[in-house]
């Protein structure tokens, strides 16, 4: 008789994806659906809810969830009640730790950012504002919906309502920004005094339709094509720069490439993918990991998951395990992305102590605390930069040789 399967970690975080949004920026690279399914008489929100709440049934274990992340997609668009309905279902399906971190993402236009005190008497406790740019020119060019006003205002509705912790996106890398004004919405997102700001450069990669992934529109795919050509990789690299020096100044600091916080303000749901722990996922493309070595994802298409849920079957996806090399690998690198870095047992181990060696030869890491294993190494801000390539050769081994 085979040994029985290990037993995989239980799940310490949620996340639950809303796929609707008012209409879909051209930029967008998630599973998100636009148009009549997301408002109007025959909008499908109510019964993405009734799949989302049977989803997370049929997926519960025993645990006790440190997080629960509704993402999108803009979920604001649901009702207070519908948001309430599935952390209950998160509750009653896993079990959700005293004290846990509630994020809902939030659109700050009027018509979608949603009744934000109502989301906190939810369970809500922090909400994350997909503002992306302060500059209305830019705002226009991204297909966003909303002005520079709105994000203010939704934020001063959010801390009205006594939300925590509030966090604003921002996008650099913008066709047609400057540095200019990507100091003008880095200026302006800090006078709002929010707790964290992510960061992201635009990324305008082609995609090819999968599982997992939605095809891009005609029109997304020009616009994208168009866009690119204005971007400038040097240009980015100043604007991160600009970023990290102004957030810091503020008291924000990094503590993820993309992510700076105020003290006790980090994302810990996002730390949760960034240390390899476990997390469960329900709605339609969201992938969720066992903690060891396989991902799931659940198919992008909309109509097969609300259909399959409706008779309480699990909705179609895939799965894939890494190698148990591979797997070390993406660990290390996530962890490398954060401020905390690796400690010397794990960056002085023979699969990655060449990659390592490199990267501090080169100013991409530097070593901190003594020489024992109470030290280690972490990425440099030119380091952050040239992320990259550090983490190309901790993936593969015959190119660190070479």
């Amino acid at each position: 008789m085979p040994p029985p399967e290990p037993a995989t970690p239980d799940p310490v975080a949620l996340y639950i994806h809303f796929p609707f949004c008012l209409s879909v920026c051209p930029y967008c690279d998630f599973v998100v659906y636009g148009g009549r399914a997301a408002r109007g008489p025959d909008n499908r929100v109510a019964d993405l809810v009734e799949a989302l709440v049977a989803e997370i049934g049929l997926r519960g274990r025993a645990a006790r969830l440190g997080s629960v992340y509704v993402g999108g997609g803009t979920p604001s668009l649901m009702s207070p009640d519908q948001v309430a309905r599935l952390l209950r279902a998160a509750d009653d399906a896993f079990g959700i730790a005293a004290g846990a971190e509630v994020t809902l993402e939030v659109n700050p236009g009027p018509a979608d950012r949603g009744d934000i005190a109502s989301f906190a008497a939810a369970g809500v406790n922090r909400i994350s504002i997909g503002a992306q740019s302060l500059v209305p020119a830019e705002l226009r060019r991204l297909g966003r919906r909303h002005s520079p006003g709105d994000v203010a205002q939704t934020v001063a509705l959010a801390r009205a309502a006594g939300v925590p912790s509030v966090s604003v996106d921002l996008l650099y890398d913008v066709p047609g920004q400057t540095i200019a004004a990507w100091r003008d919405s880095l200026d302006g997102t800090l006078a709002l005094e929010p707790d964290h700001v992510s960061a992201y450069a635009l990324t305008l990669d082609a995609h090819e339709p999968s599982d997992d992934h939605l095809a891009s529109s005609r029109g997304a795919t020009q616009w994208r094509a168009r866009a690119g050509l204005e971007q400038d990789d040097d240009r980015a690299a100043h604007m991160y720069e600009v970023a990290d020096d102004r957030l810091a100044r503020a008291g924000l600091s990094w503590y993820e490439i993309s992510n700076w916080a105020a003290a006790g303000h980090a994302s810990r749901h996002n730390n949760v993918y960034w240390n390899g722990a476990a997390w469960a996922a329900a709605g339609p493309g969201a992938h969720a990991f066992d903690g060891v070595s396989s991902r799931r994802w659940n198919a992008a298409n909309l109509n097969s998951y609300i259909a399959a849920l409706a008779v309480r079957h699990l909705p179609p996806g895939g799965q894939q395990t890494s190698t148990a090399a591979a797997a070390d690998a993406e660990r290390v690198i996530l962890r490398l992305r954060t401020a905390a870095g690796l400690p010397n047992d794990v960056a002085q181990s023979p699969a990655f102590r060449s990659a390592v060696s490199w990267g501090v030869a080169n100013g991409l890491l530097e070593e901190y605390g003594s020489p024992d294993n109470a030290g280690g190494v972490r990425l440099t801000r030119r380091g952050r930069l040239l992320s990259n390539e550090l983490f190309s050769r901790l993936l593969e081994p015959a190119h660190v040789a070479a």
